[in-house]
């Protein structure tokens, strides 16, 4: 037995030393990349770093029309899984606000569903690009509604931007209440 777990320990030792002398051969500097990339004061260069690592393009925009490029299930699942709680999101769709026709438009990611049988509701503002392309971005806000007695709940804008709740019906009580997050985890890094 003892003879056995020499051997065991002997041929472990030797396998741990021929892994090392198997890594020390590997090279290991990178020629021609830089170790640490020069920061920049170039606000172009950097949005457009910021843009390229953290977005996801969800729809486009065709004469007027809405082609999602995410299946919809795809997105009640993310909306599912971002809210975190209970609540399941079984309704999607991607809203254009507009308060004038000179205004440029906001285009809104939106979820619907219900947690223990209460209204509830996120939206999440979208990147327009020229070509008509809607990017869902890891570091836009999410608006989030939780309905408390009221069985639909609307978002207000002013100047295409979320600012408030109404409840659909007016009875006392009934009240939707809005939470504003700075972030959103829709969709997982890989």
């Amino acid at each position: 037995m003892i003879r056995l777990l020499r051997s065991l320990l002997t041929l472990l030792a030797l396998g741990g030393i021929l892994a090392l002398g198997g890594l020390a051969a590997c090279e290991t500097t990178k020629r021609g990349f830089p170790e640490v990339s020069s920061p920049t004061d170039n606000d172009d260069i950097l949005s457009r770093r910021k843009l390229e690592a953290i977005t996801k393009q969800v729809a486009e925009i065709s004469e007027g029309n809405v082609r999602y490029l995410v299946p919809r299930d795809q997105l009640a699942a993310a909306f599912t899984r971002q809210f975190g709680d209970g609540t399941v999101v079984n309704k999607t769709m991607i809203r254009k606000v507009q308060e004038t026709s000179k205004d440029k438009a906001i285009y809104y990611l939106v979820g619907i569903g219900l947690r223990d049988g209460m209204y509830r509701a996120m939206a999440i503002p979208l990147q327009s690009s020229t070509d008509n392309s809607l990017y869902l971005s890891s570091n836009a806000s999410r608006y989030v509604i939780a309905g408390v007695g009221c069985t639909f709940c609307f978002f207000n804008f002013e100047k295409n931007e979320i600012v408030g709740t109404t409840c659909e019906e007016n009875t006392g009580g009934s009240r939707c209440d809005l939470r504003v997050e700075n972030n959103n985890s829709f969709f997982p890094r890989r």
